[in-house]
């Protein structure tokens, strides 16, 4: 009779591992862009090859009420990160007057993080964050993903997984005159 109880675990469990398998990342909600909720604010280090730029720390609120702000939560041991990151840096050169770009290095060691932005030559501000923290803030599920904040500092958008070109200008459509 225990063994037919322990199949029974096993079967439940792996069916409900299998349905969550399934769901698309992308459809799972976010609070945050849902209710248009303010930004979590936070204060990180700026990587070093920002800091004469962007000082020694950025803190977001600094940066809220102007521009429209793209946060990208990425990690070096991430392969889809590899994809997106050419499309960051070009749309962040065509849109750096008008938005501002901010990478956030997620649960990475900061040496493996310096080597990812030296191979894709990335000019936007990179901050670092090695426990993850601000990504728990956001709601973030993994890496990569991205979020849109609008010049009143509300979160608009939540993009889960590798964001393409046509996307991320459709989204900053959105918070742009």
């Amino acid at each position: 009779m225990r063994s037919w109880l322990w199949l029974l675990v096993v079967l439940a469990l792996g069916g409900l591992f299998y349905w969550g398998m399934q769901r698309n990342p992308k459809e799972l909600p976010s609070v945050l862009a849902k209710e248009r909720r303010p930004a979590p604010d936070f204060t990180l280090p700026v990587l070093s090859p920002y800091q004469e730029e962007w000082g020694k720390t950025f803190k977001l609120s600094d940066h809220l009420g102007g521009k429209p702000i793209v946060l990208n939560f990425w990690a070096s041991w991430c392969p889809p990160c590899y994809e997106e990151a050419p499309v960051l840096e070009a749309t962040w050169r065509r849109y750096r007057d008008q938005v501002l770009f901010v990478g956030i290095n997620t649960q990475d060691k900061e040496g493996d993080a310096l080597r990812f932005i030296e191979q894709f030559g990335l000019t936007f501000p990179q901050v670092f964050d090695p426990r993850g923290r601000v990504g728990v803030d956001y709601g973030m599920y993994g890496v990569p993903e991205t979020f849109v904040i609008d010049r009143e500092g509300r979160v608009v958008v939540r993009h889960a997984g590798v964001i393409d070109q046509a996307t991320l200008e459709r989204y900053l459509k959105e918070v742009l005159p």
